[in-house]
């Protein structure tokens, strides 16, 4: 990590993580810290590349995507020239919510958002298994979601 992070930037990073809209002024007064050294900081937080960017994060169950599946893909070919089509072309399938390479038996494992199992299938079939050197998949459907995150957990403090 480029910046060390001090209770501070902790604070403002988990005010923000919770809600990117808050005012300077409300932050301010959450951190323990006039406006202007907290400007500084988000500043500096962002061109350090912590934050990397503002969202509104969607209700996937409201929008009617609540079917959840993972798949493992197996590729034919796995040099370097093979990866890169796949991942070039992975990037397309918009219900592709994450892909990953993988060491291990499989190749990549891909986190598939649909509304139903009927339109993964039709992911599945027409975009997932035409995807460049797609060898093998293997589906696992999720039940229930039991911890989902939208940031990732700080790393531990060492002030």
């Amino acid at each position: 990590m480029a910046k060390e992070l001090d209770r501070f930037d902790r604070k403002i990073l988990d005010c923000l993580s919770t809600d990117a809209r808050m005012s300077l002024t409300e932050l301010s007064q959450r951190v323990g810290l006039s406006k202007n050294p907290v400007a500084l900081r988000v500043k500096a937080l962002e061109q350090a590349g912590i934050i990397v960017g503002y969202r509104a994060i969607l209700s996937t169950q409201r929008l009617g995507l609540s079917h959840v599946s993972f798949v493992e893909v197996k590729l034919d070919d796995t040099r370097d020239a093979a990866l890169k089509k796949f991942n070039d072309a992975v990037k397309n399938v918009p219900e592709i919510a994450e892909c990953h390479m993988i060491a291990g038996n499989f190749d990549y494992l891909l986190k598939v958002r649909t509304g139903s199992m009927e339109a993964y299938r039709e992911v599945m079939g027409r975009r997932i298994s035409s995807l460049p050197h797609v060898q093998a998949t293997s589906t696992f459907v999720v039940m229930e979601a039991v911890v989902e995150q939208t940031n990732p957990p700080l790393p531990e403090a060492l002030d």
